[in-house]
C-alpha cells in the first residue's frame, strides 16, 4: 500500500496565513496527475510545528475529501506528548486517512526506552498503520536500528520514513527490519536511488511538491529496470536540492512551488517570503526545470 513517490505536502495558506481550502485542491489534483504514489500532509515541510490543532484537522479533512481514495493519504500527528499524539491520532482516524506519521519527541530527547513505550502507547490507541519519522537534525534525537527492529514487531508499525540524511543509517534499518513486514522509505531526497537498490521502497520527498515528474520518474524508471535512467532523474534533484539554502524551511519550496503555477502562499509566520537575490535564484531553478515538468 505505501511504496513509490509520495510528496511531504507544503501547507497551502492565505496571505493572512488562514488554510487556503481552494489551493490545497489544486495541488491535490496536480500532484495526483503527476503520478505520485500517495500523499503525506503535516510534516516538516508541511509546517505541523506551526500549525494548529483546528488547522491540522482542516487541512486534513480538505486532503482526504479531495484525493478521495485515488492515493493513500498519511498524515503526521507527532508531537511531545503521547496523551496529545494519541488525542489527535484518533480525530485522525475518524475523518478517514489510510496512515499516522508519528515524529520522534522533540525540544526533549527521550531514551530508546522511552520512546519505545512512547509509541507502543499510540500504536495500542489506533487500528490504522503508523509510520514511524526520523529526523534527528531537528529533533535533537536518532532512532537507533535495534529500537526499530524492536519496534517492527509491533502490528500496525509498517514502515519508517526516514531524514537522518545518513545513508547507513537507512541500511541498517533495512536489514533490521528484514524478518518483518515492514517498509523503509527515505525521506532525504539526495538518497531516494540509493534507497531503492538497498531494499527500500521509495520516498517520502519534500521535492515532489514542485517537480513531480521528476521524482516520480527516478522510482518508475527505476522500478522498470531503467537504472541508468533513474539514476540521471536523481542527479537533476540536485539544483532545487541546492536552492534550498537560500532561506528557512519551507520558504525555498513554498516559493518554487508557487513559481510552477500552485499559489501555496507564504510560509507560516515567523519564517517569511523569500526577496531579492534568493528569489532571484529560485526563479533560475524554476527554469532550470521546466523542459521535464511540462505537460
Amino acid at each position: 500500500m505505501f511504496k513509490g513517490i509520495i510528496p511531504a505536502m507544503v501547507t497551502p495558506i492565505t496571505n493572512d496565513q488562514q488554510i487556503n481550502g481552494s489551493v490545497v485542491s489544486q495541488l491535490v489534483n496536480k500532484l495526483i496527475g503527476s503520478g505520485v504514489d500517495g500523499l503525506f500532509a503535516l510534516g516538516t515541510n508541511g509546517e505541523f510545528h506551526l500549525l494548529a490543532r483546528d488547522e491540522k484537522i482542516k487541512l486534513t479533512r480538505l486532503i482526504v475529501e479531495e484525493a478521495n481514495g485515488r492515493v493513500p493519504v498519511i498524515v503526521g500527528v507527532g508531537g511531545n506528548s503521547t496523551s496529545g499524539v494519541i488525542e489527535l491520532s484518533k480525530i485522525m482516524e475518524d475523518i478517514g486517512v489510510d496512515a499516522l506519521s508519528v515524529i520522534t519527541p522533540f525540544f526533549i530527547t527521550p531514551s530508546q526506552e522511552e520512546v519505545i513505550k512512547h509509541y507502543l502507547a499510540i500504536a495500542e490507541s489506533t487500528s490504522l498503520p503508523i509510520i514511524l519519522y526520523n529526523i534527528p537534525s531537528k529533533t535533537g534525537m536518532n532512532l537507533e536500528p535495534e529500537t526499530v527492529g524492536t519496534l517492527a514487531k509491533i502490528p500496525n508499525i509498517v514502515g519508517i520514513k526516514d531524514s537522518s540524511g545518513n545513508f547507513d543509517n537507512i541500511r541498517a534499518y533495512i536489514e533490521s527490519t528484514k524478518q518483518e513486514d515492514f517498509f523503509v522509505m527515505c525521506g532525504t531526497d539526495s538518497l531516494i536511488f540509493k534507497t531503492l537498490e538497498a531494499g527500500g521502497v521509495g520516498a517520502i520527498t519534500a521535492t515532489a511538491n514542485a517537480v513531480p515528474k521528476t521524482v516520480v520518474s527516478i522510482y518508475q524508471n527505476w522500478l522498470n529496470g531503467n537504472l541508468k535512467a533513474a539514476q540521471e532523474a536523481q542527479e537533476k534533484l540536485k539544483p532545487l536540492r541546492s536552492s534550498f539554502q537560500y532561506g528557512t524551511i519551507p520558504s525555498v519550496l513554498k516559493k518554487t512551488v508557487e513559481l510552477t503555477g500552485i499559489p501555496v502562499g507564504p510560509p507560516k509566520l515567523p519564517v517569511t517570503e523569500l526577496s531579492g537575490s534568493a528569489l532571484e535564484k529560485v526563479k533560475e531553478v524554476v527554469t532550470f526545470y521546466a523542459e521535464w515538468e511540462s505537460d
